[in-house]
């Protein structure tokens, strides 16, 4: 009797597991998140890559593959039209003149810029489960270990990436012709500089660089190879099966095209136009070497690439001599690098994302680099907090196919300071000249006696030529309303009212 008890007990176990593994089979596994690789050029125009520029002179094979595979945006920018303020906009999701730096940008040796408590990209992707990482040209400031003034390189860095959400980086302060030049690890420096180096304007004009200490493991014009080489190594590592179940962050800035401008072999030479160019394609050829390893890995299924740059042109790519060549890095549209033109912050905006992008996409829907912040908020399922991409709209409804994601308005900063705001085809700069560094600046445009706003309609004037303040006061008074208020909520999206950093002042 006991056996027959146990037998029917045993039976009775076997049909509930063989149920329960029935129900487990129909039940979708959840989906892994998807790793992330956001990639940010330095100074690369618009016109510069063929998917966003039909007439470029330069040859962008890797890049214009990832925009087949991918959505390109025509109608992309930047929060502001120079280097520190993109980037604190890029990973705070937040217009850079809220914060504390109202105008200009951190040099090689200036203390960090984001507080711990701000949230930004890194604690967004480590709150999801993911590893982050950041490498390369960082220019939001960290705090180097000073005695009496002076940088001691023998001791740690203080307010690095590190207390911005990222578990390790690999990054130079500033910009690469910014001393000091010496690569931090993770909060420590790994090589003292022994000597002072640096190139003048007269001795080489695309590839000069300032003058200062330099350690013994930084080489100029290896830099950006090795930045790459630290980012391929950096994939392969997490792509181990002791890492499989954890998805990561990279948040990768190059140190190029800006200045030094100085290609290697076999891309010297190679664009027909000037070292600039040869620059941009030994960019692209690098990208085609990263896109590699996330296939070489078995990651590229499931990785999401984005990639853009931190501002328009600089003038250091020599303008005219590209234009001698049919070649326009700003596509037709006004100014460069510092304007508050279109030239200055419309930007190259690439994302590809296998089985949730459609290949070959293009949309014009107006895009800004403060999205970013919510679009991977919500690509991991988190909610929406009062702080954090205050400035950003998700893009994932344009990923989706939808014609729109809710953005209708854009606010632009120039490196004086000087804002521009977006609705629909209206532009109004609150500037009487470029805001930066294209004619006329606005000291001159000042002497000339200039009129204090510009209104364009970006349809029928995409160039920028024509001011129409004088007749439409009305539509300048709407968008004066609009700007201060976008400035007094602390954001620009919906959600309640937080503080700016900041007293600000949109007419400087």
């Amino acid at each position: 009797m006991f056996h027959r008890r146990y037998c029917l007990s045993l039976l009775s176990l076997f049909v509930l597991a063989y149920c329960v593994s029935l129900v487990s089979a129909k039940e979708p596994k959840a989906a892994k998140l998807p790793n992330v690789v956001l990639v940010m050029a330095d100074d690369l125009g618009l016109g510069d890559v063929g998917a966003t520029n039909s007439q470029s002179k330069i040859k962008t094979p890797n890049l214009d593959g990832l925009a087949a595979e991918g959505l390109t945006f025509l109608d992309a920018h930047t929060p502001s039209s120079v280097c520190t303020p993109t980037r604190y906009g890029l990973v705070t999701g937040r217009y850079n003149w809220r914060s504390r730096l109202a105008k200009g940008v951190l040099s090689g040796t200036s203390d960090h810029l984001i507080p711990a408590d701000r949230p930004t990209l890194g604690h967004l992707m480590k709150s999801a489960g993911y590893h982050t990482a950041m490498f390369g040209k960082w220019h939001l400031g960290w705090d180097w270990s000073k005695d009496k003034n002076k940088i001691d390189f023998s001791k740690p860095v203080a307010n690095g990436p590190d207390i911005n959400g990222f578990d390790q980086y690999y990054a130079h302060c500033g910009s690469l012709d910014m001393p000091p030049y010496v690569w931090v690890d993770t909060g420590k420096p790994t090589a003292i500089p022994v000597r002072e180096e640096g190139v003048t304007s007269k001795e080489d004009k695309y590839g000069w660089y300032r003058k200062g200490p330099i350690a013994p493991d930084f080489e100029v014009k290896q830099v950006l190879p090795h930045l790459f080489d630290k980012s391929m190594a950096y994939i392969r590592e997490r792509a181990k099966p002791e890492n499989a179940d954890q998805p990561f962050f990279i948040y990768f800035a190059l140190p190029a095209p800006h200045t030094p401008i100085v290609p290697l072999p076999p891309f010297k030479d190679a664009s027909g136009l000037n070292p600039y160019g040869d620059f941009v394609m030994q960019v692209d050829h690098h990208m085609g070497q990263l896109l590699d390893v996330l296939k070489e890995t078995g990651l590229d299924e499931n990785t999401i690439v984005f990639f853009t740059s931190d501002n328009g042109c600089s003038p250091q790519a020599n303008f005219p001599l590209l234009k001698e060549k049919g070649h326009d890095p700003s596509a037709g549209y006004r100014g460069h690098k510092a304007d508050i033109y279109e030239g200055g912050h419309r930007v190259p905006l690439i994302i590809r994302w296998p089985g949730h992008i459609a290949p070959g996409g293009k949309t014009e829907q107006v895009a800004c680099l403060t999205d970013v912040y919510p679009t991977l908020e919500a690509i991991t399922g988190q909610k929406r907090q009062p702080l954090g991409g205050e400035d950003g709209y998700s893009l994932v409804p344009l990923f989706e196919g939808s014609e729109t994601n809710g953005r209708d308005t854009l606010v632009n900063h120039s490196i004086g300071g000087y804002f521009a705001i977006r609705q629909g085809d209206w532009k109004l700069c609150l500037s009487r000249g470029s805001g930066g560094w294209s004619a006329p600046r606005e000291p001159e445009a000042k002497k000339q006696g200039l009129p204090a706003m510009q209104l364009f309609n970006l349809a029928s004037d995409p160039a920028e030529q024509e001011n129409l303040a004088e007749q439409n006061p009305e539509k300048v008074k709407e968008l004066v309303g609009l700007l201060e208020t976008q400035v007094a909520n602390g954001r620009c999206t919906p959600g309640e009212k937080v503080a700016n950093d900041r007293e600000i002042n949109i007419q400087p």
